[in-house]
């Protein structure tokens, strides 16, 4: 096959690109430019996408003898995921930013011009499985519970399945990876992983957002709507946040509360206690399936919130306006705007973004 082995500069795309040359594929290499910051360099294990990863993916497609380019995606990454990201906020959700990146960077607009240009597929270092299924291509879990990344892959559609490849899914481990690499000489080797939000290399994502979406005083009030604290800009709080709370007004049982809720339109935070963010129900409106969709409207099903949370027995329900799903036991600290990934057994159904939630525990209890 023709592969386009996107490679981000870390050793799991690098290794992944290895394996597609040694497989006999006919591999060629593109790190993605997503930022026009030219002047932007990693520090420590944050970000991933700058001058020095792009030359560490150069070094390792000249290591392996193939083609290598750096594609321009910064226009597109600001449009679909970072204007997304500060838009979601706004609306009081929390997003996902890698979901977006694999959804409508990764798997959708590189795809698309791997496929223009003539390439069978897109390569990656993810960590997730690739099976026939008897109505397709199906998307399972690594082998590695602790690398898993079936996750934040659940966005991809049958058809986005049927064009990726990825080489790593069925390693046992990290550590191996990381030996593989060093025995191949890529130096790469033991670079740290990235974490945190590419676009927020410094990690301070309540400044960064600050900036980009202004700062408003606002009342903090509990879940009868009774004031008992003031915030500074309601972008920098979370559902089942904690930390950070200035309330004025101490809890009649003298308990800490958390954050349940926040609304933008009022400028609102809302508290109450840890109990409150048990979650019945979620619900949303945008969805889809990574493969053949399921034969009945209702059925059983795992669902998974985040990224490395446990998966959690549920019920899963599609209607007209969207998928609902009822977990066997309330979901923890569940925020409009995460991503929910239905599973069945290793096998991902799909996803669908949370568009509201009903808390167990009933306003007054």
């Amino acid at each position: 096959m023709r592969i386009l082995a996107a490679m981000s500069g870390g050793v799991d795309s690098a290794v992944a690109a290895a394996r597609a040359v040694e497989a006999g594929h006919d591999v060629v290499g593109v790190h993605l430019a997503l930022s026009r910051a030219g002047g932007t360099l990693r520090t420590g294990s944050r970000g991933c996408c700058t001058i020095e990863d792009a030359l560490d993916a150069r070094r390792a497609a000249d290591l392996l003898g193939i083609p290598f380019y750096v594609w321009d995606f910064s226009e597109r990454f600001r449009d679909d995921v970072i204007d997304d990201f500060i838009a979601e906020y706004r609306a009081g959700r929390t997003p996902n930013p890698c979901m977006r990146c694999n959804e409508k960077i990764k798997f959708a607009a590189l795809l698309e011009r791997a496929i223009e240009l003539g390439f069978d597929a897109v390569c990656t270092g993810h960590y997730a499985t690739l099976f026939e299924g008897p109505d397709g291509r199906e998307l399972h879990r690594a082998s590695d519970n602790a690398k898993d990344q079936s996750y934040v892959l659940g966005v991809l559609t049958a058809e986005q399945l049927a064009h990726t490849y990825f080489p790593l899914g069925t390693t046992p481990s990290k550590a191996v990876v990381r030996a593989e690499a060093a025995a191949r000489g890529l130096t790469v080797a033991q670079k740290p992983d990235s974490h945190d939000i590419c676009f927020i290399p410094d990690g301070d994502t309540r400044g960064w957002l600050a900036e980009k979406v202004g700062a408003e005083t606002g009342e903090i009030v509990d879940r009868s709507g009774a004031v008992v604290g003031e915030h500074e800009g309601a972008h920098a709080f979370t559902v089942g946040q904690r930390r950070g709370l200035k309330l004025g007004v101490p809890a009649a049982d003298g308990k800490p509360r958390f954050v349940l809720e926040v609304r933008p339109v009022s400028n609102t935070v809302v508290v109450g206690p840890k109990e409150a963010l048990a979650i019945a129900e979620i619900a949303g409106e945008r969805f889809s399936w990574a493969g053949a969709a399921p034969v009945e409207s209702s059925f059983a099903c795992d669902v998974q919130i985040r990224a490395h949370a446990d998966p959690v027995p549920a019920t899963a329900t599609v209607t007209a306006d969207g998928v609902r799903v009822a977990p066997e036991v309330p979901l923890d600290g569940v925020a409009p705007g995460q991503t929910a990934v239905l599973y069945v057994g290793t096998r991902v159904l799909g996803q669908f973004t949370i568009d509201t939630t009903v808390s167990a525990v009933p306003v007054g209890v």
